[in-house]
């Protein structure tokens, strides 16, 4: 796949057309929305570490679970699982300059430019993160070694025993990989079957129809392995392999599409921005809420669906004619801060987290302890993805522009593509 070429044949001048018109008068730049899409890692980066110290929080006895936080509505809150988010995001964004090339022509870069770049992007820091832990806790070789090998090779999402082993957090980058090798593959593929097509609407239903195929694929697998062969949700390979959540890149995907479909033209009014956020946000809430049953309907499609969610909240955060205090928030500098640095803050606050834990350096267990340990590991944890993001995320990403030759990104959003 990394010899893939993605780079696409000129196309016809009716394909080529300026199709987008230009900027909305009060559109925010491309710098703005930049830190709006760090803005939203940083926030998504944050909502997680608080998520998985809930987990390690969430006391069990003969009756069932018993919350860290008593109050059910806040409970819901701090049980926000974001992974769709990222999902969303990181499709969405790698998608563009595909969505582009297929519905109104031009190029890409080349298949191996591509992984190239996504490798420097992930790679460094994790392998150095994942050796570092395995061996703090295989201190006697051979250790268990196939731990290792899977997560070095990122398939531990296809291992039921291990798959929450070393980083648990880590099985969404084995995700991230086959992502990764999936859209090289696609992406010009959908611009070869577009480039016949005169009319623009019928290149836009091409790759909308795509998208659509892999967001229902999942849904659909959810609903035979739960209804039709009653796996159990603890069956993990099961519900969290690609064939389960792809459909979260499915959506990014479709948001990329849209956008450039739509153009300036589909850029957002306040008054249907705002209440497509409000409606967003709420349903990302009640969807948390509601789903307290392992087995219930809104926990077995909560991914899916959520990842509808995230893409409307985008879509109504960063196509918009005018900004307001929303766009004011997510750009705040400890935000946009937080995002820079969203890759180290979510590679290492788990070993960060266990190790406080492990040494007592944790309140106990119990809701009276659950908020002061939300800080500390926050505190420490955020500290240490910022040492580590100038330390080996920054010099790797020196790397990628000195491979690419222009050193800048033909995505929409050049720096939130990182």
């Amino acid at each position: 796949m990394s010899t893939v070429s993605t780079t696409l044949t000129t196309a016809p001048a009716t394909v080529r057309r300026p199709v987008n018109g230009t900027p909305a008068k009060g559109a925010p730049s491309r710098h703005r929305r930049n830190a709006e899409i760090q803005g939203f890692r940083g926030m998504a980066a944050l909502l997680t570490v608080v998520f998985h110290v809930w987990q390690q929080y969430f006391v069990y006895d003969r009756d069932g679970a018993h919350s860290p936080v008593p109050n059910r509505y806040a409970n819901a809150l701090v049980s926000l699982e974001v992974i769709d988010f990222f999902f969303v995001l990181s499709a969405f964004l790698l998608t563009l300059s595909y969505a582009r090339a297929a519905i109104d022509g031009g190029s890409t870069r080349p298949g191996r430019v591509f992984l190239f770049r996504r490798a420097i992007r992930i790679i460094p820091l994790y392998f150095l993160a994942v050796l570092c832990v395995w061996a703090t806790r295989n201190p006697t070789l051979p250790g268990e070694w196939s731990d290792l090998v899977h997560h070095l090779t990122f398939t531990q999402v296809f291992d039921q025993e291990q798959i929450f082993y070393t980083i648990g957090p880590t099985w969404s980058l084995s995700l991230e990989i086959m992502f990764y090798l999936a859209l090289v593959g696609l992406g010009p593929l959908a611009a070869r079957v577009c480039r016949p097509l005169r009319k623009r609407a019928s290149r836009v239903a091409v790759c909308a129809a795509g998208c659509a195929l892999l967001y229902i694929g999942p849904f659909i697998w959810i609903a035979v392995a739960r209804y039709v062969l009653e796996i159990p949700h603890t069956e993990w390979p099961v519900y969290f392999g690609p064939q389960a959540r792809f459909g979260g890149f499915a959506a990014g995907m479709g948001l990329a599409v849209m956008m450039v479909a739509l153009g300036d033209r589909g850029r957002l009014h306040a008054k249907v921005a705002i209440p497509l956020r409000v409606a967003a946000l709420l349903g990302l809430y009640l969807l948390s809420w509601s789903g307290t049953e392992a087995e219930d309907f809104p926990t077995t499609f909560y991914h899916p669906l959520s990842a509808l969610l995230w893409m409307l909240l985008l879509y109504s955060t960063i196509h918009v004619r005018r900004q307001g205090r929303w766009h004011t928030w997510l750009t705040a500098r400890w935000l946009t801060g937080a995002g820079l640095a969203s890759y180290s803050l979510f590679v290492w606050h788990e070993p960060i987290m266990l190790g406080l834990y492990n040494a007592g350096l944790l309140p106990p267990d119990g809701q009276a302890g659950f908020p002061l340990a939300v800080v500390i590991v926050l505190v420490v944890a955020v500290a240490a993805a910022a040492v580590s993001y100038w330390l080996i995320e920054y010099p790797a990403s020196l790397l990628g522009k000195l491979k690419d030759g222009k050193g800048g990104s033909r995505d929409f959003y050049p720096e939130a593509a990182r």
